[in-house]
């Protein structure tokens, strides 16, 4: 009975949103329409309400967006008879409707955020048998040593887990290359690790061919192993102690559950939150994917396979062939396979592992290059509207999160279309003034807050649109060699760990200036215009406006692509501990600060002389907390600074051996706490005023940089060449 009620009221409710929607009213009645609903959602907002409210707070910006929506098809195309106007301003309605369609899926996916119970924990006799693998390809091997002995220190029957390194960088094909650089460097690389493996006590595993690159490793991977499950950890994504703990226990609730997918979590910033400088205190870009998205997917039991961080069914795998191979993003048409064969997924909102990003520009844009090829050969060759087995919320579900990748089309339709009118007088979008502020900026605010509503807490106000723009000046022509033939991107290795050695601009920065200049100049002839033509002041001060927005962005991307040195070689990771550093005779209490796979910093207490390049070792407890067994790691003092009563001491590893990347790898993920901490604090929303005050800020600032580095940095190392 209540629910036959509820579902007549909603009716009614939508019967009369769509009838209001539909009303043709004045300019005057418009604003007062959209006025009502924009104080109802701030109020819903600054009021923080839950509930029924967060769906009142939706359908009030819905109904803006909606009103905007039929206003702009019906009253403001061009006609057709002046062509040079109508194909321009047809283009401009595309991208805008484009952008509706889009806001639409996305507040559909997180409609209805979930958040899972913890796994539960099973006892020794239960727990099936997991089998780990890192794939790799071109990586260091003290950064694999970290990796794998992570793996193999989690907490689970040691008898039950298996830890394979896939390497493919020493196939069979390539130690057995003509060229005799590539084989010596494979046959090289596979004798290292083949020895690495040993004394790690991992199995080392490679085969004849580089065929479907990731895909096919990890499927070669799946034909030379057993076990009942599957973990798959990128080579630079290192799990903490309790990750099997915490997912494993899932699968021994639902039989047809295929994959539990963690978050990834990253110990340093990527090459936008390094050149801003805002690692520190904003929230990372992709938090708003792993916080807020992926548990909205996992509602719609869509949550995905994000290539790593992951526990999977070798059932499940091998009766859909092994990991997909058909675009170079495996992990999601993998997913997309088998949840269109009935097959069901789990998201868990914990990071347990630690990563590294892209620390230069020109790798971060190679990165999302192959995401966003990837995702659109899943589009162009199995798209989720025709895949059967899939349900109606998975359909919306996956084409979102494939059509989310043609953003660089509409964003640089929105970047040339004001040129269009201040250059060559186009009447692309016809409307008064008064028209263009009761619907179309009403409608910006209404999704402006909509945006903060849903994601605030993980992304500061026009963040998103900086990502954006910086990534489609690449990624735009990448979208139309990819539907020009969908089968031609190739799997390409996201290259890390190769920092800038100084200060310099990217080798990828030239377009971002180019494309200031023009906006520039743009905005000097709005300048110019409204001196000599005044009646149009009205219509150019807005699109004026819009140019002038789009150049801050313009300007806050030369900042983005003024590359900081890189410090460091090896990223630290925040740590907890004690310990004892004995320097010759002298023995000092440490209390450890960071950690790297090099090395770590201490804080000493206590007298005692300590001599720079001082061969050393230091004893830590082999459990926190205890003090009857300790472990001694082989160091070397490297830096000492004083400050005030205590000494920071910075030490580099002499040797490492099996038990000492056991141990490092211990300290540097046996427990994620202080991450998690770290993360949490970040985690704080921006308002739209202040994110807004913010922005501008930036974008003078990033401007002026910018600029300076392209006068004076121009010159330098060539430590960020591109991989892409």
């Amino acid at each position: 009975m209540l629910r036959a009620i509820s579902l007549g009221f909603l009716t009614v409710a939508v019967g009369a949103a769509l009838l209001l929607v539909l009303q043709p009213v004045g300019t005057d009645a418009q604003w007062a329409i959209a006025e009502v609903c924009l104080l109802g959602m701030l109020a819903i907002k600054l009021l923080n309400l839950k509930g029924y409210w967060r769906h009142l707070f939706f359908g009030l910006g819905a109904l803006v967006v909606l009103r905007f929506v039929y206003w702009r098809t019906t009253l403001t195309l061009p006609s057709m008879a002046s062509l040079q106007d109508f194909i321009p301003g047809v283009i401009i309605y595309g991208a805008e409707m484009f952008c509706v369609v889009m806001l639409a899926m996305s507040l559909f996916v997180i409609a209805r955020p979930i958040t899972r119970p913890r796994a539960p924990q099973l006892t020794r006799d239960r727990a099936p048998t997991v089998d780990v693998f890192v794939p790799s390809y071109n990586e260091d091997a003290s950064l694999l040593a970290i990796t794998l002995s992570a793996a193999k220190d989690m907490d689970y029957p040691k008898e039950k887990l298996t830890v394979y390194l896939l390497d493919d960088g020493g196939t069979d094909q390539k130690v057995q290359s003509p060229n005799p650089k590539v084989s010596e460097t494979a046959l090289r690389r596979r004798e290292e690790l083949q020895e690495l493996c040993r004394k790690l006590g991992v199995k080392y595993l490679t085969r004849e061919r580089n065929v479907h690159a990731k895909a096919g490793n990890l499927s070669n991977g799946l034909l030379q192993s057993t076990g009942e499950l599957v973990v798959v950890f990128d080579a630079d994504h290192a799990p903490t102690k309790e990750f099997l703990k915490e997912t494993v226990g899932y699968f021994s609730e639902d039989p047809k559950l295929f994959l539990v997918q963690t978050p990834h979590f990253f110990i340093n910033a990527d090459p936008i939150e390094k050149n801003l400088a805002t690692f520190d205190r904003m929230p990372s870009e992709n938090e708003m994917f792993y916080s807020i998205i992926q548990k909205g997917l996992d509602k719609w039991n869509a949550a995905f396979f994000c290539g790593s961080a992951a526990v999977l069914r070798r059932t499940a795998l091998e009766q859909a062939g092994g990991f997909a191979g058909t675009s170079i993003t495996e992990d999601c048409e993998t997913a997309l396979e088998l949840h269109s064969s009935g097959w069901t997924s789990l998201y868990v909102d914990k990071p347990l592992i630690a990563g590294l990003q892209p620390e230069t520009f020109a790798s971060f844009i190679g990165q999302r290059t192959r995401w966003c090829t990837g995702m659109l050969q899943i589009f162009l060759m199995k798209n989720p509207v025709f895949k059967r087995g899939l349900s109606l919320a998975q359909r919306i579900c996956y084409l979102s999160t494939c059509m989310f990748w043609l953003f660089p089309i509409p964003r640089m339709i929105f970047l040339a279309a004001p040129l269009l009118f201040i250059f060559f007088d186009l009447k692309i979008y016809n409307a008064t003034v008064a028209e263009f502020g009761a619907y179309t900026l009403t409608y910006l605010v209404a999704a402006l807050l909509m945006q903060s509503y849903a994601y605030g807490r993980v992304r500061w106000p026009w963040v998103s649109e900086l990502y954006e723009y910086v990534q489609s000046v690449y990624l735009f022509p990448a979208i139309i060699s990819v539907i020009r033939n969908p089968r031609r991107p190739t799997f390409n290795v996201t290259a890390k760990g190769d920092a800038t050695d100084d200060d310099r601009l990217s080798d990828l920065a030239w377009p971002y200036f180019a494309i200031f200049g023009v906006l520039l100049a743009a905005t000097v002839m709005v300048g110019y215009r409204l001196h000599n033509e005044p009646d149009a002041a009205g219509l150019l001060g807005i699109v004026g406006l819009w140019n002038l927005f789009n150049l801050i962005m313009a300007g806050l991307a030369l900042g983005v692509v003024s590359e900081r040195r890189e410090r460091r070689r090896n990223h630290r990771v925040p740590a907890q501990g004690r310990g004892a550093l004995q320097v010759d005779d002298t023995i000092l209490t440490v209390q450890i600060v960071d950690v790297s796979q090099g090395g770590m910093l201490v804080r000493a207490h206590g007298p005692g002389q300590v001599r720079l390049q001082s061969s050393a070792r230091l004893a830590i407890p082999a459990e926190q907390g205890s003090g009857s067994a300790y472990h001694y790691l082989p160091v070397k003092i490297a830096s000492v600074r004083t400050n005030e009563d205590d000494r920071m001491i910075g030490l580099t590893f002499a040797s490492m051996g099996a038990a000492e990347y056991s141990y490092v790898a211990r300290l540097m993920y046996g427990d994620l706490s202080v991450l998690r901490g770290i993360r949490a604090a970040r985690q704080g929303g921006r308002s739209i005023i202040l994110g807004t005050g913010q922005f501008l800020g930036w974008g003078l600032r990033q401007t002026l940089r910018g600029l300076y580095f392209a006068l004076f940095r121009r010159s330098g190392a060539a430590g960020a060449n591109s991989h892409h």
